[in-house]
Parts: C-alpha cells; structure tokens; sequence
C-alpha cells in the first residue's frame, strides 16, 4: 500500500512511497511507517513528531504544522487516525452487516442476545463489547468496551476472513466522542437508555448525550426506548426514519404488552408492524423486557422474519453470570449473578424479590484484601430482600475466610433467618437441599468467574459445575 492510497478519504497527496506499518505510538516506528500523532489527554503525541520523523516514518500526521519534511497536517488526527485504520486492513465494515448498542445499561446483554438470534437464522456474528470479543464461538479478549480504531478494524478484518456477516458492538460514548468508529457505517443504531454515568469525562449530561448520539449520524436504520427521557436528545442526528419501543408509550412502533415477570424470565405479547407475538426471554427482571423489545426492534427493522425472531428468544440466555438462570429440572430457580458491591446486590435482589413465587435464598460473600466498610452494607441489602440468607467465601485472597464473615454477619439484623458455611461449595449444595417449590435460589459475587482465589492459590470453581454436581447425587 502507498501513501497515496492510505489516504483515501483523508486527503490528496500525489506520493507512491510504500508504507510499510502505522501507529500512533512513536515507539513502534519503523522505516516506512506512518505516525499519527494524536492529543490524549495525559500525552500528546506531537511532541513524539520530530522523533518519528527521524526514524524514517514515510509520513507522519499532525494536528498543527510541525514543520517536518514529511508531514501531513489535518483537521483532527484522531479522525484521520481511525480513517487510516480502516484504509490499512482494506475497510472490512463495508462488507459487514453493523449492529451498533449504545446507553449507559443494557448494552453487554443486548449483543449477546442479537447475537444469539442472528446465529439461530443461519448467520455467523462477530460480537465486540465489554465481557470479550467473539468470532462466531471463538472467544478473544476485550481490553475496552469499544477498541481503539487499529484493533478496532483488525478485528473486523478477522470478522471477515473468517466468514462473519453481521457483527453486533456495544459503542461507548468515550470512543464516539474519540471518533474511533469513524469509517464504519453502522446498518442499525440502537439506544437503551442514558442515567447518570461518566460525567467525569463528559461532565453534564448534554454532553453525555450528545456523545451517545453520534452512533446516529452514521446509522441506516435507529430504533430508541421511547420510554427514557433522553431518546430524541440522543437521536437527534439521525436522517432517516426513526423507530421506537415502549413497554408504556401506545405510539410506539413496537410495543409490549401482557407482561408476565417471573424468577425464570420473562413473557410478553410483542406488537409490531410484522406481526404479533408471544416473547419469553429466560431472564429476568423488568430490564429484560426492555433488552427483549430493543433487540426484536432492531432486527425486525433490518427485515428478519417476525416469526423466526419471536421464537429465538426462548433460545437465548443471554450473558453467562449477569441474572443467569440454571435450568435445574426441579421446582425451584437457580440464578447465578455477579453482584459483589451493596448496589449490584440490591439490583439483582430487587429484580427477584418481585416475581418469586416463593421464597427467595440469597447466598453471597465478600472478597478478601478489599473495601471491609461494604461487608455489612451487602449483609444488610441480603437481609432486606433475602428469605434465607447463606453467607460463604467469595475470594477471600490473603484474609482469613472467617475473619471475612465475621465482618459480614456483623451487618445481619438479629431477627434474619442465615447460616454461615465458609466452603462454597457446601453452601450452594445447603441452599439447594434447603430449596422448597417455588422457591429462588440467587448465587451472587462469582458470576462469569470459573476460579475462586484462596491465600495458598487459586482453584477451580463453576458454579454450574456445582449446581450439576449436587443434582447428580439426587
């Protein structure tokens, strides 16, 4: 590839030197490179230039002149950067069918749920988001939500060589304020919702949302929740025709209604333009039916079948340690969580209080070398919602375990119904001999997590492993 052709798109530049790699880190140049010098916000890479410059970069990139020999100048390198990227690994997501998630909840599950679906209709799917990355079942590492645009547009890269046809992405609003999905078009854009979240970073929440809303601009087809307040704000951008889903608005273009929450997931009639239909989700919680109706929006308004997407739902289990729910074969629920602070427990806690038939088993613990002061603050959220509460290990590292649930137990109420077994193991098995019909059982801190971490090392433990042992002994 030559210089000329990199920069299609970017800008004129009549030079067939041959480019031989690019970077944005001065410390990877080599003859022939192209150095982007990009503005971070604890370095600017400007001040690499003349460096760069001088270990034979065949072009480098700036936002001000530098006065190099070889250097481009262009309104903003991070844009150009991103636009170099998708040039270099040949713009793979022109040839890829993008689904893009942005809001501040929802996005993790909502990709592995669309994923899921399309993967059910014959498709192969890339996923990028926070948890990993995904070519169809091969897992790979995530470093952030949204990657930097060279990783970005390699993976995409990957995603085509290996036969994907859609590829389904969480967009954070740090890399659509970073311009790092510049140079993809996305066929659908899709918005959850936007609570109080990096202001840090965005400082108010115009902003946040105006961050979020970018993914519109570069959209074919947009469908928000019309039921969050910020929905026009963020789609602003977006020429086409926008569609929308409720679970309370009666204009919706997709509409949900007849809810039924229960601790194994939820159902409800789906009204859209293609049809009407009955949607159970094995996971549950009120946020479910939102994820649902996004989901069913987005891929209905891309043209799948209405019947094909209703059906696939039931199919779907979404991300493994976010309100997991086990299928047991008894008359009780297993749900594993990664709930580990006192707000994450309240969430999921809350979630389940409100559709158990039963009562509900909150078995949790609180890791070890961390913050002691939420030990009783997580006692008390168990107390405040758990029927029966079943204190236990988490990763206990280099503390003593019954140091640890000293320290919990200390925030139980005198009248809250709780045992306490330091081996987890034996504590899942008690709460499932101890489990009545209709009954929860919520497993919480380990999640996704298949270790435990112990002072002498770390050992394998999965909860589903745990939960298949138990039932095989019955």
């Amino acid at each position: 590839m030559t210089v000329q052709q990199l920069l299609a798109g970017i800008a004129v530049l009549q030079d067939d030197t041959a480019v031989t790699g690019l970077t944005c880190d001065s410390r990877r140049v080599e003859p022939g490179f192209v150095f982007v010098c990009i503005e971070g916000t604890a370095v600017d890479g400007h001040k690499f230039a003349r460096a760069a410059h001088d270990a034979g970069a065949a072009l480098v990139v700036t936002q001000r002149p530098m006065g190099l020999e070889r250097e481009l100048t262009v309104p903003s390198t991070r844009r150009a950067w991103a636009l170099l990227c998708a040039n270099w690994f040949g713009n793979p997501a022109a040839r890829l069918h993008l689904i893009g998630i942005t809001g501040t909840n929802g996005k993790t599950t909502m990709t592995y749920i669309i994923k899921s679906i399309l993967e059910q209709a014959g498709h192969k799917v890339g996923l990028i988001g926070t948890i990993q990355n995904m070519v169809g079942d091969r897992v790979m590492p995530s470093g952030h939500t949204t990657p930097d645009p060279y990783d970005l547009q390699s993976m995409l890269s990957l995603m085509c060589k290996e036969g994907c046809d859609y590829v389904v992405m969480e967009v954070s609003s740090h890399a659509l304020d970073q311009d790092r999905v510049e140079g993809c078009v996305f066929d659908a854009a899709v918005f959850t919702n936007l609570t109080q979240d990096h202001l840090d970073y965005h400082k108010t929440m115009e902003a946040y949302a105006a961050a979020k809303g970018r993914l519109f601009e570069r959209a074919r087809h947009a469908v928000v929740n019309a039921d969050d307040a910020w929905a026009s704000a963020v789609a602003k951008g977006f020429e086409g025709e926008l569609q929308s889903f409720s679970v309370k608005a009666e204009d919706a273009t997709y509409r949900a209604t007849n809810l039924d929450m229960r601790a194994d997931g939820v159902a409800f009639d789906l009204i859209a333009p293609q049809g009407q239909g009955r949607v159970y989700l094995p996971i549950p919680g009120e946020f479910s039916v939102y994820n649902a109706m996004a989901s069913a929006a987005c891929l209905l308004s891309l043209g799948l079948p209405f019947d094909t997407v209703v059906k696939a739902f039931e199919n779907t289990r979404g991300v493994k340690g976010r309100a997991e729910v086990v299928p047991t074969g008894r008359d009780f629920t297993m749900v594993i969580d990664y709930a580990h602070t006192p707000d994450g427990l309240d969430n999921i806690c809350r979630t389940l209080k409100a559709c158990v038939e039963g009562r509900l088993l909150v078995l949790f613990g609180c890791g070890g070398d961390r913050d002691k002061g939420k030990r009783p603050k997580m006692a008390a959220v168990a107390a405040q919602y758990g029927d029966v509460v079943i204190v236990t290990s988490d990763n206990p590292r280099t503390e003593d375990p019954h140091a640890i649930l000293r320290d919990v137990t200390a925030g139980l109420p005198a009248d809250c119904e709780h045992v306490v077994i330091e081996n987890r193991r034996e504590a899942i098995a008690w709460a499932m001999h101890h489990a009545q019909p209709g009954d929860t059982v919520l497993l919480a801190g380990k999640g996704h997590e298949t270790y435990q971490i112990l002072k002498d090392g770390v050992i394998h433990l999965d909860e589903r492993e745990v939960i298949a042992g138990v039932l095989a002994t019955w």
